[in-house]
């Protein structure tokens, strides 16, 4: 979580935000499309078969059930390093036929997330993969593992402090905080060159980069005019603007709704963290709207790619909640003790933190599964798109 300079200590104070008892929620086999899972036949076939009905598992949306009551068949062969993957109806009609080239949890992960496509219309979150902190070296430095933790991968070497790590959409750049230069500078990376250079590196503080939705833009934190404000930093056009025109205190934690027009961000004018809504290309004099939640401590926003909710945190029973709110119907609701929610691409599921481990959420059913762990002090995940 961002240190907002005392704000927690404020909240205790001034809040008068009512706690409120998490949910359990329960979802039935009846609910999800039954399916049946065959053998994938080939070397490492037994390991993909594993990862595939993991991630076809951890969708939520498919029961695994008998041949006899299945409505459709997964099943697969692997030959020459690649997969083929099919998926049949109850007739034998075959819906997806389809070769994958990878290494074989990636392929599995493929192949997992056109099943939920072809079969939900909803995107698959298998195949995208999330960046974190770990103080496993003794530095904070960040990783890259699968959604479902496997395959982690030290990404920066620096022996000093960096944080604050995002994906862009597709996941070939990694923006991150860095402190090499002796302050705080946003870095870009090429995952696939391995090439780095400093993007942000106006005097005084430059943090918490977020990639807009088309990936040519980054939203950040900027202190060159002596208060933090957002700004954001067009890459192909090499423009800068401030978004943000605060009274007082620090704007943070940006966030960009899904068309790339407005940025949720986190400001403390009236004494707690609020969330705060604003329009990209707005008038300087606009004053961004309170997103109001209901409650007094409201932290690391991160809107979902369907732009209906946000998901933060609020300070709630004595610890940090991962909490939801949702844009159209109003409501705000808390489903897990924990930290830094980042939203995957079905707009469904959330990856958190409780400071030891990643822990994957499924926002309609309830379901949390520990995916990351033995790396320690993990903080600040975010799931590429």
């Amino acid at each position: 979580m961002k240190n907002l300079g005392g704000l927690l200590l404020s909240y205790l104070i001034v809040s008068a935000a009512v706690a409120e008892e998490i949910p359990t929620i329960t979802i039935y086999n009846s609910d999800r499309i039954p399916l049946v899972m065959s053998q994938i036949i080939g070397a490492n076939g037994t390991a993909v078969t594993h990862v595939l009905r993991n991630d076809l598992d951890l969708s939520g949306w498919f029961a695994f059930l008998g041949k006899e009551k299945a409505s459709y068949t997964v099943s697969g062969t692997i030959s020459g390093g690649s997969l083929l993957g099919r998926l049949t109806d109850v007739s034998g009609r075959c819906i997806l036929s389809k070769n994958y080239r990878n290494n074989f949890r990636m392929m599995a992960h493929l192949f997992a997330d056109d099943v939920v496509q072809i079969l939900t219309g909803k995107k698959g979150v298998a195949s995208k993969r999330v960046a974190f902190v770990s103080a496993r070296t003794g530095k904070k430095e960040i990783y890259l593992c699968d959604y479902d933790g496997g395959t982690p991968e030290q990404v920066t070497h620096d022996r000093n402090l960096s944080v604050r790590p995002t994906l862009s959409p597709g996941g070939n750049r990694l923006a991150y905080t860095g402190y090499l230069s002796g302050y705080a500078d946003i870095y870009l990376v090429n995952l696939l060159s391995g090439a780095r250079y400093r993007l942000v590196r106006f005097p005084g503080t430059n943090s918490g980069a977020a990639f807009s939705p088309d990936s040519n833009r980054i939203a950040c934190t900027v202190s060159r005019d002596g208060r933090p404000e957002i700004y954001v930093v067009d890459m192909l056009e090499k423009k800068v603007s401030r978004i943000t025109h605060t009274w007082h205190g620090v704007a943070s934690s940006p966030t960009w709704s899904a068309d790339g027009h407005e940025i949720v961000y986190v400001g403390d004018e009236t004494g707690g963290p609020q969330l705060y809504r604003v329009r990209v290309n707005g008038r300087n004099d606009e004053m961004a709207e309170h997103v109001r939640t209901g409650f007094g401590y409201c932290t690391e926003p991160n809107w979902s790619p369907d732009g209906r909710k946000i998901a933060f945190n609020v300070w709630s029973c004595g610890s940090l909640t991962v909490a939801i709110k949702d844009l159209v119907a109003g409501d705000t609701r808390l489903l897990a003790r924990g930290e830094n929610p980042t939203w995957g691409a079905d707009s469904r599921h959330l990856i958190f933190t409780d400071g030891n481990s990643l822990i994957l959420l499924d926002s309609q059913t309830g379901r949390t599964t520990y995916v990351l762990r033995g790396y320690e002090k993990i903080s600040e995940p975010y799931w590429g798109r």
